[in-house]
Formats: C-alpha cells, structure tokens, sequence
C-alpha cells in the first residue's frame, strides 16, 4: 500500500494518493532514499497530489537522505504554487537543507523571482540566513547568479524586504564587492544606494 502511495504521489496522480491513503497507506511512507510522498511530489511539482497530502497531515518538514525537505525542496523548483500547497501545513522555515540553507537560498540562486517575491511576503523567512557557506540569499543571487534581469530583480526584493547588504561572507566579502569584481553594474547600482 505505501509503495502504491509513493508512486502515486512521484506521478502526480491525486486520485491515487487520496485512493492508497484511503486504503491505510501512511502519508509518511519512506522509499529507499528516505523521500516521503509529499516531497516526491513537491519534487515533481504535483501540485494537486501535494494537496491531498497536506490535507492527510502530512509533514512539509520530513527530510530524506541529503536533508531535502518537501518545503526546502520549493526554493529548488521555484514553484510558487506548491509552496502555497504547502503553506497550510505550516511548514518550518528554518528547517536547512544540506548546504544549511533556508528555501529562499536556492531560490535566490536560481533566478526564481516569482518564488523569492511569493516567500518574502507570504511568510517570515529570514532574509539574511547565512548557511554553512557563509552565504545569504543575497550574497547567493550575487555569487551564483548571472548578473541578468531576474537576478537583479531578486537583489532588489531581498534589499526592499530588508536583507543587509553590509552582511559579508565567510572571506569577509560583501555584496557589492562581488557585484563589482564581476562587472554587474546593474546589481552594483542597487547595493551601492542602499550604503
């Protein structure tokens, strides 16, 4: 019944989910890698099979064998649908992921400005979590990033939602200093008004 219950939720067939967990299936199932059915679907951005989960009480927080969560897992995808599915489930924010970050990290990163402005106003996400990196999102969108519109649209939220620019990493290197040693300009431009 669980194995029903972990391929269902992996192919996103809610009827299926609601159908196994009808049947007694656990919605805290493991499979070999410690993924429960609700991050294989947040995984997969099943959105609909997700929700059935969440209303079945299932943890946003469980996490598998590299300490990805189905909340974590949000930041990853930049799915700001599933991380509303799973916002009633009320989800831990400081929950970390295996680097020691907080779902707007990758987020930030990755260039999902939808989710990085969803996450920052829907919920209190700590905006200048540093993770074992010694990096914010912030410092993250700046290092990692590519310099481009999306990028400096999610430098510009982080700054508007209060992250500190003055926040240095783990070789003592700011924001801006970054920004410059790389040539964004753009990026630059925003730090440097918020000095």
């Amino acid at each position: 019944m669980n194995r029903n219950l972990l391929d269902a939720a992996a192919t996103g067939d809610a009827e299926a989910v609601r159908a196994a967990l009808g049947a007694g299936a656990d919605p805290e199932a493991r499979d070999a890698h410690r993924r429960t059915p609700l991050l294989l679907a947040a995984l997969h951005d099943h959105v609909a099979a997700a929700r059935v989960l969440v209303g079945a009480g299932a943890d946003p927080n469980a996490q598998d064998d590299r300490s990805d969560s189905a909340w974590l897992v949000t930041g990853v995808t930049g799915s700001v649908a599933m991380m509303r599915a799973l916002l009633p489930a009320h989800p831990d924010l400081k929950v970390t992921n295996r680097f020691g970050g907080i779902s707007v990290i990758p987020a930030a990163e990755r260039g999902h400005v939808d989710y990085v402005r969803a996450v920052l106003r829907e919920t209190d996400i700590d905006v200048d979590h540093v993770n074992r990196l010694g990096w914010t999102a912030l410092l993250e969108a700046v290092i990692l990033g590519d310099g481009g519109r999306a990028h400096q649209e999610i430098v510009e939220l982080l700054i508007t939602a209060g992250a500190d620019p003055g926040l240095p990493d783990a070789d003592g290197v700011i924001a801006l200093e970054h920004a410059e040693r790389r040539g964004f300009q753009e990026i630059a431009g925003l730090l440097r008004a918020v000095r």
